[in-house]
């Protein structure tokens, strides 16, 4: 009888999947870049590589009506719901080659490990691949986890449009990837997240793991500032209505928002458009972005109500009106105390230095979260560096990851009970 607590993953096999999985939307002339858009090129086949590599030990694949790729592999008690191990394949335009990509082939790992030692799971177990979380081509991100747990509509998430006007669902019918199953259907008894840290603490610490309690809130606002177009030689500064000046000082007061709360709160602008974008115009509208984070319901409160009083002290000052319109929200989620003690338990017995963290990113987990219980676990990338081309993690980062990830959900597995039972 195998040792469940001896078994361990092929480290081997996981970093010749993840490299060879890379060749699909690899970046010329770097590293590691990736460009893995949803359901571009790239990702259609990766998807294809990892249907193959699932059915190849027998796994049945069931794909949903956003295009989410299930593979599953039967437990011994039908009466089970699946524990899924999720993430996602697709990437930044100039990102790497670990974000989301190494949950899904450190589950594939994990299942290909039980395949190999002859161990059936009382629980089904499920490889997950969510369908477009990284949000850069159809907004807004997660957008699939999101369908699945209510947060969004199938219509809306559908209807969805990349910049050159191209719905998600007209993108998933010539992908061939417009499932029949429908999304949510599948209730899950956990879902198991592994994911590299995307920030610099792990690493800083010298520590192996990061066993995530929660994630914290992130709100997303679209916000135009409206001026008066005019030449750059003939109109006195006195009498501009200069939308990047007002758009430059609303820039400065976002700023200063994430920094309110030190340690705490962040506040980024991810885009900033000046229009007509002429050198000597002075520009008639500007649009940004603005990303604000906290680890709390009220302190999310608090950097919006600055955000709007910032926006219509300008507006009313500087004459350019100023739209704040806020499109998406992700409110702070804690993860399930069974799983997080499994990831715990599984660390500690792997003889792993861990701490216990937040997320300051979002996951597919945090929309999950509401409807199975949930955990994540992390591991340090070199200088905290990610959704970039210089994202990296080492062979040994995978392996820790990957067995802790094995380890938790075998205890999962069978600590579990009847609450992961099918409705």
């Amino acid at each position: 009888m195998t040792d469940h607590a001896a078994l361990r993953v092929d480290a081997d096999r996981l970093w010749r999947s993840l490299n060879e999985t890379a060749r699909f939307g690899a970046i010329p002339d770097t590293a590691r870049g990736m460009c893995r858009l949803t359901l571009g090129e790239a990702d259609i086949a990766v998807r294809r590589w990892l249907i193959a590599a699932c059915e190849a030990i027998g796994m049945t694949i069931v794909i949903d009506q956003l295009g989410t790729i299930i593979a599953r592999r039967d437990g011994s008690d039908p009466a089970l719901a699946p524990i899924a191990m999720g993430s996602h394949l697709d990437t930044q335009p100039t990102g790497g080659r670990f974000d989301g990509i190494l949950g899904v082939l450190a589950g594939l790992e994990v299942v290909r490990t039980l395949h190999d030692a002859g161990i059936v799971t009382r629980h089904p177990l499920a490889v997950i691949d969510w369908t477009n979380e990284e949000g850069a081509r159809f907004a807004p991100a997660m957008v699939a986890s999101g369908v699945f747990a209510g947060e969004f509509s199938l219509d809306y998430a559908l209807a969805q449009r990349d910049r050159d006007g191209v719905t998600l669902g007209e993108a998933l019918a010539l992908a061939g990837f417009a499932g029949d199953a429908p999304v949510g259907a599948q209730a899950l008894a956990a879902h198991f997240e592994l994911h590299i840290e995307q920030g610099p603490v792990l690493e800083a610490e010298a520590l192996d793991i990061g066993v995530v309690s929660g994630v914290q809130g992130i709100r997303w606002f679209d916000v135009v500032v409206r001026g008066q177009t005019c030449h750059a030689g003939t109109t006195p500064m006195a009498l501009r209505r200069d939308a990047l000046h007002s758009a430059a000082r609303l820039a400065l007061a976002v700023d200063q928002i994430g920094r309110s709360d030190p340690g705490r709160s962040l506040a980024t602008i991810g885009l900033f458009q000046a229009y007509p974008g002429s050198r000597n115009t002075a520009p008639g509208e500007v649009r940004l972005t603005v990303d604000l984070r906290h680890p709390e319901v009220a302190g999310l409160d608090r950097m919006e109500a600055a955000l709007g009083e910032s926006a219509s002290a300008l507006a009313s000052e500087c004459g350019t009106p100023i739209t704040v319109t806020p499109i998406w929200s992700s409110p702070p989620v804690c993860f399930d105390p069974g799983v997080i003690a499994a990831i715990t338990r599984a660390t500690e017995r792997l003889g792993h230095s861990y701490r216990t963290m937040l997320s300051g990113a979002g996951h597919d987990s945090v929309y999950t979260a509401r409807v199975a219980p949930t955990g994540m676990i992390f591991v340090p990338c070199e200088a905290g560096i990610s959704h970039n081309i210089a994202e990296n993690i080492t062979p040994a980062d995978a392996e820790r990851g990957a067995n802790v990830l094995l380890q938790a959900v075998l205890d999962y597995d069978r600590s579990a009970d009847s609450v992961s039972k099918v409705a």
